[in-house]
C-alpha cells in the first residue's frame, strides 16, 4: 500500500461540511479509511477535520448528532461554535497585533484582538465526540497548526517544535479566527487560527521521516473557479490561498519529487453555497451536500481516479 498524506485547509464552517463531504465521499468510492493515512495536517476547520478523522469518528452525526431538519442542524453547530463571551485582551491586541500591524500592513494586524466569542465549544465539542483521545494526542502522526501571537509565527502542534497540548485544545487554538474568536492560552501562551500563516501548511508533510507516494490535499480556501458575482474579499483569499499552496507544493515537488499530488477545491456548486459567509452555521447542509454530488465528478475525472487507482488500489470505477 502507498504512503498517503493528507492536507486539511482552513476555511470556516462551510469548509468543515466540504471536508467532510469530500472525505466521505473518497471512502466511499474507493473503500480507503482517511485514518489510514501515514500523516495529517489539519489547519483551522481542517484541524477539527483531522481530529475526527484520527477519531474514527469521520461520520454524519458528528455534524447532525440527533437533528431532524436544516434548522436544528444550523442550531446545534451554533452552540459549539459560537459561544459568547466578554471581549477581553484589548492591551494584548495593540501590542502583538495593531501597532506592529500599522508599521508593516498584513492579516497580522488582527493578531489578539477581541472578540465575542470562544472556542470553548468547539474544545467542548472535541471533547464530547472523541472521549478521552481530545486530552492526549492521535498515536499516528496528526499535526495541527496554530499561529503564535508573539512569536508571530505558525505552530506545529504535535511536533516536537511545538509544546504538548491536548488535541480539543490545539483544534480550538487551530480554529481561532481573528475578530470572530478569543485566542486561546496553551501553557501560557497565546495563540490563533493557523490560516493567519496559510490555509494549509502543506509544506510541514515534508517532516515526515519517509517521502510519500501521494499527497491529498483538501482546500476549501484556494477556489479556482469565483462563484457568480465574486466578492472581493473572496478572490483576496482565494487568491492567496492558491498562491500560498501552489508555493508549498512547489517545495514538496523539489524534496519529493516522485511524489504524486491530488488538490481537490470547492467547485461553482459547492461556492455557491459555502459563500459569500464561510462561517454561516445555515450555509453547511447545502454545503455538505453539494460537496456529496459534486464529488463523484471531480474524483471520477481520469487525472485523479488513475492516481487513486495507483495509490489505493480501489480496482473499479466510481
Amino acid at each position: 500500500m502507498s504512503r498517503v498524506g493528507l492536507v486539511l485547509g482552513g476555511g470556516g464552517i462551510t469548509g468543515a461540511a466540504f471536508h467532510f463531504g469530500t472525505l466521505l465521499a473518497l471512502r466511499a468510492a474507493t473503500n480507503w479509511d482517511p485514518n489510514d493515512a501515514e500523516v495529517i495536517v489539519g489547519t483551522s476547520s481542517g484541524a477539527f477535520a483531522a481530529a475526527m478523522i484520527r477519531g474514527g469518528r469521520l461520520d454524519i452525526e458528528t455534524l447532525v448528532g440527533d437533528a431532524h431538519n436544516r434548522t436544528e442542524v444550523a442550531a446545534r453547530l451554533s452552540s459549539y461554535v459560537y459561544r459568547r463571551t466578554s471581549p477581553t485582551g484589548l492591551a494584548r491586541w495593540v501590542r502583538r497585533g495593531l501597532i506592529p500591524g500599522l508599521r508593516h500592513p498584513n492579516l497580522e494586524l488582527t493578531l489578539g484582538s477581541p472578540a465575542l466569542n470562544t472556542t470553548a465549544g468547539i474544545a467542548e465539542w472535541v471533547a464530547e465526540t472523541l472521549g478521552p483521545l481530545a486530552d492526549m494526542w492521535p498515536d499516528r502522526p496528526t499535526v495541527i497548526v496554530g499561529f503564535d501571537l508573539e512569536l508571530r509565527a505558525r505552530v506545529p502542534f504535535g511536533t516536537e517544535a511545538a509544546p504538548p497540548a491536548p488535541l480539543k485544545a490545539a483544534v480550538a487554538a487551530s480554529a481561532a479566527v481573528p475578530f470572530i474568536f478569543q485566542p486561546v492560552k496553551i501553557q501560557g501562551r497565546w495563540y490563533a487560527d493557523g490560516g493567519i500563516a496559510s490555509g494549509t501548511s502543506a509544506d510541514l508533510v515534508l517532516a515526515n521521516p519517509n517521502p510519500l507516494d501521494l499527497l491529498i490535499v483538501i482546500a476549501p480556501l484556494a477556489a479556482e473557479e469565483s462563484p457568480t458575482a465574486p466578492r472581493l474579499i473572496d478572490s483576496i483569499f482565494d487568491n492567496a490561498g492558491r498562491a500560498a499552496l501552489d508555493g508549498e507544493l512547489a517545495l514538496v515537488e523539489h524534496e519529493w519529487p516522485e511524489t504524486d499530488v491530488i488538490v481537490l477545491r470547492p467547485g461553482p456548486r459547492v461556492l455557491a453555497a459555502a459563500r459569500p459567509n464561510p462561517l454561516s452555521v445555515k450555509a453547511a447542509v447545502p454545503s455538505f451536500l453539494r460537496t456529496l454530488m459534486s464529488m463523484r465528478d471531480e474524483l471520477a475525472h481520469p487525472e485523479i481516479w488513475d492516481l487513486l487507482d495507483k495509490h489505493l488500489r480501489v480496482g473499479v470505477n466510481p
